[in-house]
């Protein structure tokens, strides 16, 4: 929703698309995002496939012109190798609608999640090729540290960075600002 509003802001057309079908009330959020946004929006019903959800999404952002789709496939765990599995079978099918693959594939981690993000990262590289990474709850305690160690060890840029709630809360990163903040509000050595 965030991205949507930064994109929208740049008069761009996008099309949010909820591929999360699964976990409730996933697709009622993004909504409420779009209507935000100014974003138009794509839905399948509850418990439908996810990748029949791209397809159509994909589908409906030609038809209407879309500059930018956004596909939310959030929800998915790392160690379930069945969400996996339908994560890299969305790919497929944005590979094949679109003849080319996605022009941005992003992570988004919990600032707060500590050493687990390398795990998680590294094995949603290994389903779907990420171009980068978005971290949110940076405004939190969290000093995303660990964002250190996921790009020296998978060569992965951080994108943008979260830091609140509101709908311009999402900033491109920049990394001498987060080496100054890191700093900054850290104890003595």
């Amino acid at each position: 929703g965030k991205l949507a509003t930064r994109l929208r802001a740049e008069r761009k057309r996008v099309l949010l698309v909820a591929a999360d079908t699964f976990r409730a009330a996933a697709a009622e959020q993004l909504a409420i995002w779009a209507d935000r946004s100014g974003a138009d929006f794509i839905r399948g019903k509850e418990g439908a496939d996810p990748a029949s959800v791209v397809y159509d999404g994909i589908a409906a952002g030609k038809a209407r012109g879309a500059d930018v789709i956004i596909i939310d496939t959030a929800g998915r765990l790392q160690t379930k190798t069945n969400l996996m599995e339908e994560l890299k079978k969305m790919r497929r099918i944005i590979e094949r609608e679109l003849g080319q693959p996605p022009s941005e594939t992003l992570l988004v981690l919990d600032g707060t999640t500590g050493q687990n993000a390398i795990s998680q990262a590294r094995l949603f590289n290994d389903a779907t090729a990420l171009t980068g990474v978005v971290v949110t709850k940076l405004d939190s305690t969290a000093k995303g540290g660990v964002l250190v160690a996921i790009v020296d060890t998978l060569e992965i840029p951080i994108k943008f960075v979260g830091l609140g709630e509101s709908a311009d809360a999402l900033r491109p990163f920049v990394p001498s600002e987060f080496i100054e903040a890191l700093f900054e509000n850290s104890e003595s050595f």
